[in-house]
């Protein structure tokens, strides 16, 4: 049936950004606020990808793939795409 995708773009605010940021120069370690904001857009860009196939009548998302392109410091764009497929059936 063709190529779909969906995007999500998020970014968290300034404190929390500053607060990562820190995190990250003195003792290193997991980044929740980062882990949580990714986390959640790929939900939301899965989501509507699932959405775009239902709109076309598609059965199954074939070689389905993420991408997460940086948009800027504290901001991340979460891209999901695949093949949009309809069983066809022979008899």
């Amino acid at each position: 049936m063709g190529i779909i995708y969906a995007t999500s773009c998020f970014s968290k605010s300034l404190p929390h950004d500053l607060f990562a940021n820190l995190k990250n120069w003195s003792v290193g370690g997991n980044l929740n606020t980062y882990s949580n904001m990714m986390s959640e857009g790929m939900s939301i860009a899965i989501d509507r990808l699932k959405e775009e196939a239902e709109k076309i009548g598609a059965d199954a998302i074939y070689g389905f793939r993420v991408a997460t392109p940086s948009v800027s410091a504290g901001a991340a764009e979460i891209i999901a795409y695949g093949t949009a497929v309809k069983y066809v059936r022979e008899d």
